[in-house]
């Protein structure tokens, strides 16, 4: 396997005339994340966080305005957001199906959760619909090994996963108001 080097000093940066982070985000770091930290670069992954929260993945400006903000360089905001893989650079679906893979869950049948949400949404794990209603993940320990298998849709914790229960999620999910359709109520 060979490094690659991300060509951060050449490349150029996609930008829309407004912010990424508005003011009303940077007042609520300043009032509710910077205070628990002992320093400004400490509150990064938290404010990446809410920018994914917010747009449904971390877009380059925004990694920029984060940098200004923070006072660090914009180089440490990249390299923390493609370092975990909880961060994404593309925008994600409306709803997040992540299936733990972990080595209770593969005792226990994740890979039947998997291959069912592979053939209703037609696509491989890390990927995202077409429409942007869902984006599949394989995720390491969910912390829940004894109600393996498991997924979380969104946010939520969904144990003892069976193929039936993730028809149910899915199709819930795509209902009007459900965390797939373009008007639900889901993590953005």
């Amino acid at each position: 396997m060979s490094w690659k080097a991300k060509p951060s000093a050449t490349m150029s940066i996609p930008r829309r005339a407004e912010p990424y982070c508005t003011a009303e985000m940077k007042a609520r770091w300043e009032r509710e994340v910077l205070p628990k930290y002992a320093v400004k670069h400490g509150a990064l992954m938290p404010i990446l966080h809410d920018i994914q929260h917010a747009y449904r993945h971390i877009p380059y400006q925004a990694m920029v305005e984060v940098a200004a903000f923070l006072g660090i360089k914009p180089a440490d905001v990249l390299d923390t957001a493609t370092f975990y893989e909880e961060y994404s650079l593309e925008p994600r679906g409306r709803c997040v199906i992540g299936v733990c893979q972990s080595i209770a869950c593969e005792a226990c049948g994740h890979t039947k959760i998997v291959d069912r949400v592979r053939e209703r949404l037609g696509i491989e794990p890390h990927e995202t619909t077409p429409d942007g209603a869902f984006t599949l993940l394989t995720l390491e320990c969910l912390g829940s090994c004894d109600t393996a298998p498991v997924a979380l849709f969104n946010e939520t914790l969904h144990e003892k996963l069976t193929v039936e229960t993730v028809d149910r999620l899915i199709d819930e999910a795509t209902k009007p108001g459900g965390a797939a359709s373009a008007n639900g109520h889901g993590s953005h």
